[in-house]
């Protein structure tokens, strides 16, 4: 079970929890320096979720279309493709 806990982590419990005490007190700093507070950070996710739901499925609709174009050319060389391989 240890073992298994150990592996999940990348190393012992202690060692771990050290490891991420000092990179927290790090990113905190430099946060501080730069005047980000964790709220503008969910914020901005937030934001940039609602960005991509007015604006996004416009865009993904066009994506939709060029796979679809592409697809039409695509498979049916990859079709041809595997034919002529399977002969050899």
């Amino acid at each position: 079970m240890a073992d298994g806990i150990n592996r999940f982590l990348g190393d012992t419990p202690g060692r771990t929890l050290v490891k991420l005490v000092v990179v927290s007190l790090i990113v905190g700093f430099v946060m501080a320096v730069f005047g980000l507070e964790p709220m503008d950070l969910i914020n901005g996710v937030r934001y940039f979720i609602i960005d991509l739901w007015h604006t996004g499925f416009d865009a993904l609709g066009r994506v939709g279309q060029y796979f679809l174009i592409g697809a039409t050319v695509v498979i049916p060389a990859f079709i041809i493709l595997r034919l002529f391989a399977s002969r050899n």
